[in-house]
């Protein structure tokens, strides 16, 4: 069996259509993921002697190391009792017990349109039994507060954002005595005219399951 969370999409086999509240304006026009460019898919924590990149089986993306694009972290697996309920992507994860902040650094196309996509599983990696909160930031803004206290079965979250340089940053910000981790980081251009708004970026606020498809939309 898969887990989910309500809103975890790492093992998702039942979700349809996506709600999205607009940081900036809302003035949604049509929806096209429709790109030319390469999609970027990072397995956190993924150990260096397993391959990489490799193709995970369910989805058929392709996700590669993340070593190369942070410098600090340490690397762990979940729970070796849970593993089976989790694609492959989200049982292994980068966490930071040094530091107040730690950055991925990303390369991106300047005024793309980018869908970024980071997942959390805690997966009681550390025998512990502490789930963490703590915030994430796209840039110098905050994202999102990750509460995996609430959420523990693990959560996603996806921004569109338009990015105004050829790099950029997404970061884990330590607000407490936990520890910030990350299980996998998505990063995929998309035409500019997908969710059009007058100013800012989208966030995720809600998914609904409208189909009873088994098939995985990526």
């Amino acid at each position: 069996m898969i887990c989910l969370a309500n809103d975890f999409l790492g093992s998702l086999r039942e979700y349809g259509v996506l709600w999205w509240a607009s940081v900036g304006a809302n003035n949604f026009g049509h929806h096209s993921y429709c790109s030319s460019s390469r999609p970027t898919s990072l397995d956190c924590g993924l150990p260096a002697n397993e391959q990489s990149p490799y193709n995970e089986t369910f989805t058929r993306l392709q996700f590669s190391s993340d070593a190369t694009f942070i410098q600090s972290g340490k690397t762990s697996k979940i729970q070796a009792n849970l593993v089976s309920r989790y694609l492959k992507p989200y049982t292994t994860l980068r966490y930071f017990p040094d530091g107040i902040q730690n950055c991925y650094n990303l390369n991106v196309e300047k005024g793309r349109k980018h869908l970024i996509r980071a997942s959390f599983v805690y997966g009681n990696y550390d025998g512990h039994d502490i789930k963490p909160v703590f915030d994430l930031y796209l840039g110098p803004n905050l994202w999102a507060t990750i509460d995996l206290e609430t959420q523990v079965n693990g959560t996603r979250k996806d921004m569109f954002h338009i990015p105004t340089s050829n790099s950029l940053k997404v970061c884990l910000v330590k607000t407490g005595e936990t520890t910030p981790l990350l299980s996998a980081l998505e990063l995929r251009p998309v035409d500019n005219d997908s969710y059009i708004t007058r100013s800012g970026s989208l966030s995720q606020q809600y998914r609904y399951y409208l189909s009873k498809s088994g098939s995985h939309p990526r």
